[in-house]
């Protein structure tokens, strides 16, 4: 499937900017299952300094602010063709090894909820597989959907209490769950084209667990499914701080507001 995507992120400041810097990672690269027949990544009112890969092997832009500026947009618009794999992407790649996925994070820090929804699981599958897709769903009762309960530095533990949240939390608590369980785990960032509509509310966010015999395999707990072609990888990490769109620091007073506008269509 063929897919356009025009994403736009506009950043505005109550006082000039003295001093800002952003990490992009907002750039597709070709691989399984997708290939960016091109892309192109835009910036008024700030400089691209410099493009690097990080340990998870993605694209990153690093981009500084004009001084005095009270605006700044950055623009990605591109075409993708993507292949239904069911969410399979197979062996590890990249420069981080498999144990590293493993690894905690104070955002998905398995505690007692974690381990109480290991219980609800239980044990009584066939397969790996057969056992996340039934996380995933349980995952889905257990945390229903809702925007404005939670926000970026919400945990996988504080979702499980507040019982609700977005797809950034589902990640969060599917990845949370698979380590304790025993599995390696990583967060993924991209774009999904919704079927009912153009214009998107924001990027999309989901989870893949490394299964023995088939390799990383994703898992959308949001959507209750593994993604097809309507899914764009673009960064992945072990939680949401290492895949973020856009993140950085700035230097100056004043509040700062955010605007987003995002269309992913078929060609």
């Amino acid at each position: 499937m063929l897919l356009k995507i025009s994403h736009l992120t506009k950043y505005h400041y109550e006082e000039p900017v003295r001093y800002a810097l952003q990490q992009l990672r907002l750039m597709p690269k070709s691989g399984v299952g997708q290939n960016v027949v091109y892309w192109d990544v835009t910036v008024e009112g700030g400089v691209q300094e410099l493009e690097f890969e990080d340990q998870f092997n993605n694209r990153v832009v690093l981009v500084s602010t004009n001084p005095g500026e009270t605006e700044v947009s950055i623009r990605c618009d591109g075409e993708v063709d993507t292949t239904d794999l069911h969410g399979i992407i197979g062996p590890n790649s990249g420069f981080a090894p498999l144990w590293f996925f493993q690894r905690s994070t104070p955002l998905t820090a398995a505690g007692s909820r974690v381990q109480k929804l290991i219980k609800q699981l239980g044990s009584d599958y066939d397969t790996d597989v057969t056992m996340m897709h039934a996380l995933s769903r349980l995952i889905g009762e257990v945390v229903p959907y809702q925007t404005g309960e939670t926000h970026s530095e919400t945990t996988a533990e504080e979702a499980l209490v507040a019982a609700s949240g977005v797809c950034q939390d589902h990640a969060h608590i599917f990845i949370s769950t698979v380590r304790a369980l025993g599995f390696p785990a990583r967060y993924v960032s991209g774009y999904l084209m919704m079927d009912d509509r153009v214009h998107q509310e924001a990027t999309h966010a989901w989870a893949e667990a490394f299964i023995p015999d088939i390799g990383w395999v994703g898992f959308d707990v949001s959507n209750g499914i593994s993604p097809d072609d309507r899914y764009i990888r673009v960064a992945t990490g072990l939680d949401y701080k290492d895949a973020a769109p856009v993140s950085g620091l700035r230097m100056g007073s004043g509040g700062e507001f955010m605007d987003v506008s995002l269309q992913v269509q078929q060609q």
